[in-house]
């Protein structure tokens, strides 16, 4: 069992907020210090298109025109006051912010041809570090600064890199149990991967479709100075599992 100092963590959520009461249970419940990065593509895709913007995808990249950069922010920064809101509710303080509160994610443009997407050049971790010391949740927004102004980042890759310049873990929540070695099967659960049995996974197909991102995604945290990382289905219990090994599937340098 897990006692009060248990291990400090970086959590990647996803932005659906009627999913979200389960997940902020188990947040909210865990006795170490988390960090929280979230997404919100479904909701920023209604907000386009009820805003009658046409959305676009390329490389799994939300293609982003500087037209569309201020609603993109809009709605991201709006659901994490809400997913926040939540877990204050529950016991723990939480402040949502974004990457650029603090100069926190300073980013680049990736491909002009995206528009205002960003990856992530430099994390000032000062501000999470005295939030934390402070006994607060950080949560925060994947939304980068460049010198013209706010960019759109990939949530898994900015929880990389947040969760690389802390030293923390990265724990990556989605929908599956983790690596399994039979997608038909949640038995055959891989617990431990190196960096070289994912590739070899990836090869042999083993691990295809949405899961790749996911992994891909633990493994740039690990590029970047994770200690490990961790993809696994979101649910109670899901944290302490990770750490005693019953959940999901922890990946190591």
């Amino acid at each position: 069992m897990m006692g009060r100092m248990a291990q400090a963590l970086l959590v990647k959520i996803g932005g659906s907020l009627r999913e979200a009461g389960e997940l902020l249970d188990e947040l909210a419940g865990y006795p170490g210090p988390l960090v929280l990065v979230h997404g919100g593509g479904p909701r920023i895709g209604e907000w386009l298109a009820r805003m009658g913007f046409e959305t676009r995808f390329q490389r799994g990249l939300r293609v982003t025109p500087p037209d569309q950069m201020e609603l993109v922010e809009m709605v991201l920064t709006t659901l994490g006051k809400e997913l926040a809101a939540g877990l204050s509710r529950r016991g723990r303080p939480t402040v949502a912010l974004s990457g650029r509160d603090g100069l926190m994610l300073q980013a680049r443009v990736v491909d002009e041809a995206l528009g205002r997407v960003g990856e992530v050049e430099r994390v000032r971790a000062t501000l999470l570090e005295q939030m934390l010391q402070a006994g607060v949740t950080p949560l925060v927004a994947p939304i980068g600064l460049d010198e013209v102004g706010p960019l759109n980042i990939n949530a898994d890759t900015a929880a990389g890199a947040v969760a690389g310049a802390l030293g923390l873990p990265a724990v990556f929540l989605t929908d599956v149990e983790g690596v399994l070695r039979d997608p038909k099967d949640p038995s055959s659960r891989l617990p431990v991967l190196s960096r070289a049995e994912v590739r070899v996974l990836m090869d042999q197909g083993v691990i295809s479709g949405g899961m790749i991102p996911k992994v891909e995604a633990a493994l740039n945290a690990l590029a970047r100075g994770a200690p490990w990382a961790a993809v696994a289905k979101g649910g109670p219990g899901v944290l302490q599992g990770l750490l005693e090994g019953t959940l999901g599937t922890r990946l190591l340098g």
